[in-house]
């Protein structure tokens, strides 16, 4: 964020007085100066500028609750609206070829994840009943349950050893989770030693997911409707599920019967899981538990899976894919047997439009069968 100044007399006063303003913007991480840290975002933090909630919480087998933290403006409600906005435009590079994800303007590691110092928090699994807590600034060994409206989990980390890093429970809504890392330890997990999902939304309300690094878990973002922005999904970790058989692996997973909106854009989805072991989709929108609708797929950078994209099957409508980047990183393709998979195009309300390989080529998809 610091500019070369010009060969004055004013240079060293400038330069001072600059550095002072950006300090105080941005203070309490090397990141904070990052895209992470965006207008539209959440204010930046400043060093020492908010406390991580009261005390540690009960660690005793069974349910506890945490209490809601002090709020400050920092933990202000961020400015993205159903519309999904973003940092960016949400379209891809104009070059040609795209080389990396972090090179042409998608997120990575640099981008996401806290924004602040941490402390560590060994909860285990921790049910939270408070409406409106906020949790910020925790270093996370267990999971969260949520049974209450308009949480916000910000600038943590969350290294589960539940089925979820955290999950809103059905009747629920206004769960927030944004500029935290949300990972697992491969092989210490309850599923056959796997892990299922870093942010599970079981109910019918939205849950926004913005400026977050996920790992390890094998259907990452697992959601109906919400909101999922400027997040960095990858090394998906395959396993054996307690059936015996592969788990299929996602990085963003909806299952259909949605009565809301998911909107989806400029995240980096990774899906590096091999063919033989349960690679299915970067994103995978099935019609598992009904028909597929209202979903907005637009400015990604996507690769990985069986097919890169599965796009809803023959009933879908209202399926948006706009401007995404489809990797070769992985596969030829993007995905092993293809970019696209069960793709409605006469639908109602279903537009493919903008959207190309990483080394330029445009993307037509074939029609589902």
């Amino acid at each position: 964020m610091s500019r070369r100044t010009g060969r004055s007399a004013l240079v060293w006063p400038l330069l001072a007085a600059l550095l002072a303003v950006l300090g105080t913007a941005c203070s309490g991480s090397d990141k904070s100066a990052l895209p992470d840290c965006p207008d539209s975002a959440l204010t930046c933090p400043a060093s020492g500028s908010s406390a991580p909630p009261g005390s540690d919480p009960p660690t005793t087998p069974g349910e506890t609750t945490a209490s809601p933290s002090a709020t400050s403006s920092t933990t202000a409600r961020p400015t993205a609206t159903a519309g999904g906005t973003s940092s960016t435009s949400g379209k891809p590079s104009s070059r040609a070829a795209c080389t990396s994800p972090g090179a042409c303007g998608f997120p990575d590691a640099r981008t996401t994840g806290p924004r602040i110092p941490l402390k560590p928090h060994k909860t285990g699994y921790l049910a939270v009943r408070t409406d409106g807590t906020v949790i910020r600034g925790w270093d996370i060994t267990g999971s969260l349950d949520i049974y209450a409206n308009d949480v916000t989990v910000i600038d943590t980390k969350i290294t589960s050893d539940s089925w979820w890093g955290v999950n809103l429970r059905a009747g629920y809504h206004g769960l927030r989770v944004l500029h935290s890392t949300i990972t697992a330890v491969p092989g210490k997990g309850p599923d056959n030693g796997g892990v299922d999902y870093a942010v599970s939304n079981m109910g019918g309300s939205s849950v926004e997911v913005g400026w977050c690094d996920v790992s390890v878990f094998g259907d990452a973002l697992s959601m109906g409707q919400g909101i999922i922005h400027d997040n960095y999904v990858h090394d998906i970790v395959p396993f054996v599920n307690q059936g015996g058989e592969w788990q299929h692996t996602n990085a963003v997973i909806s299952g259909g019967g949605n009565t809301g909106q998911l909107i989806i854009r400029h995240n980096t989805l990774l899906n590096p899981t091999s063919l033989k072991q349960g690679a299915s989709g970067s994103i995978g929108l099935f019609a598992d538990t009904g028909v597929v609708r209202n979903v907005t797929v637009d400015g990604n950078w996507i690769a990985g899976g069986a097919y890169a994209l599965y796009g809803g099957d023959t009933g879908a409508t209202d399926i948006k894919v706009t401007n995404n980047v489809f990797s070769t990183q992985y596969h030829p393709a993007s995905g092993g047997y293809g970019v696209v998979a069960h793709w409605n195009a006469g639908g109602a309300g279903n537009e493919w439009r903008n959207n190309r390989m990483s080394d330029g080529r445009p993307i037509t998809p074939e029609p589902s069968s």
